[in-house]
């Protein structure tokens, strides 16, 4: 019996140095209700990038850069909401094949192919956010040969997508769906994408088209060829000087942002009165301008979205094999460059999401 594997293994927050390769890291043994899953392939996320350089603490209020800070408190929370421990092995968005599970799990599982939620929960009290952590954040993930998770946390997958491409979907389109689903999204509305390049923002872009819903989306000009291919009505420049003339007439009643940062109080602004703001993410800053009266005069509703029900994931898992939306998949990476495959993230130079294969 095989007791250890290959593993990229996080040592504390910092840079790419706090990353160490593993050969012969311990083989998770899977305990009640718990599958011991073959990693196929797993997807990189920003959630990966923040934790590693503890962007999550309070302590930092720049945007995301990928580099390390120089002052980070160890008891801020994580995206999970509670302190990372190390060593620690991240990836949220593991496919493979399970290969044994513990007591209680159904032996009918060994030899399925399956993704994952990310979202850990305790079975007992699943609704219960303050008892959820995120897989691969406080518990450790899918960047190594072997994982385990739940059994209640597996989908078996039905699909002729390659495991790097069924990666692509777990992290960036739950937490979408979720976000749409908070504020919901329905086919009468219209949509502003921030970031619309990215894994989330790409997400976005599909599931608020596949709820009938017209969309905007916003990216670097240069690839607005790549965005194209989501299907989005409208594409506009990242951040037009005057973004009501350049929505030229749309009228905006609800705005997905993953972005922040300075440019934040300009969507804000041509939201539509009733308007929905719905946030996963502030990677251009956290600190934004918030002007009160613009809120409250338009009748806005504004959504955080992070600890989505596990229907979501089951939503999007239905949707991938109904083939009603499509992976993003930029370019895969052997595990043991995932340093390498982490800063292609960082750097923005693809359009969709990076994948590493053990």
């Amino acid at each position: 019996m095989i007791k250890t594997m290959k593993a990229m293994v996080l040592t504390g927050h910092g840079g790419m140095e706090r990353y160490e390769w593993h050969e012969d890291w311990p083989m998770p043994e899977p305990g009640p209700m718990e599958a011991l899953v073959k990693v196929g392939a797993c997807g990189l996320n920003n959630t990966d990038v923040n934790t590693r350089s503890g962007w999550y603490s309070k302590t930092v209020n720049e945007a995301t850069t990928g580099g390390a800070y120089e002052a980070v408190a160890e008891e801020d929370p994580s995206w999970g909401g509670r302190p990372v421990t190390f060593p620690r092995i991240q990836g949220a968005d593991a496919v493979g094949v399970v290969v044994a599970v513990g007591e209680g799990g159904d032996p009918a599982l060994i030899g399925k192919r399956v993704m994952g939620d990310a979202w850990q929960r305790d079975w007992s009290d699943p609704l219960n956010r303050e008892k959820a952590g995120y897989f691969g954040s406080e518990f450790d993930g899918g960047f190594a040969e072997y994982t385990k998770t739940d059994v209640r946390n597996l989908a078996v997958i039905e699909s002729d997508l390659t495991d790097a491409e069924l990666a692509t979907f777990t992290c960036s389109y739950t937490t979408a769906e979720g976000m749409l689903t908070k504020a919901k999204v329905t086919s009468s509305d219209t949509v502003l994408v921030t970031g619309a390049s990215g894994g989330v923002g790409g997400a976005l872009v599909q599931l608020a088209r596949r709820r009938g819903a017209r969309v905007i989306a916003m990216a670097s000009e240069s690839k607005h060829g790549d965005v194209a291919k989501l299907g989005p009505d409208l594409i506009l420049p990242r951040a037009p000087e005057n973004l009501r003339a350049a929505l030229d007439g749309e009228k905006v009643t609800v705005v997905a942002d993953i972005v922040g940062g300075p440019y934040w109080p300009r969507v804000i602004d041509i939201l539509e009165p009733g308007g929905r703001y719905t946030c996963s993410g502030a990677i251009a800053g956290p600190i934004v301008e918030f002007d009160l009266r613009t809120f409250y005069l338009r009748d806005l509703t504004f959504t955080g979205s992070t600890v989505t029900p596990h229907q979501v994931f089951c939503d999007v898992v239905g949707y991938i094999e109904r083939g009603e939306i499509r992976p993003a998949l930029a370019a895969t990476y052997p595990l043991k460059e995932l340093p390498k495959a982490q800063q292609a993230f960082i750097d923005k130079k693809h359009v969709g999401n990076i994948v590493v294969v053990p």
